[in-house]
């Protein structure tokens, strides 16, 4: 995943509240009305509790 990619993610996850689980990320982005390649792209982070976006980032990445 680019850059780019994970900016287009970070906007679905705006104004949630960190430390976050994986379910937490997804239920919020869909309540944002995130896309089908953003929900892809979280759909692939391992199931862990996140503390922010950089963990987020860093997972998006590989």
């Amino acid at each position: 995943m680019t850059q780019t990619d994970f900016i287009h993610v970070q906007k679905y996850l705006s104004g949630v509240d960190y430390p976050a689980s994986k379910q937490q990320l997804v239920d919020h982005a869909k309540k944002k009305g995130a896309d089908e390649q953003a929900m892809k792209a979280l759909g692939r982070l391992p199931d862990r509790e996140y503390d922010g976006p950089n963990g987020v980032s860093k997972e998006l990445a590989k």
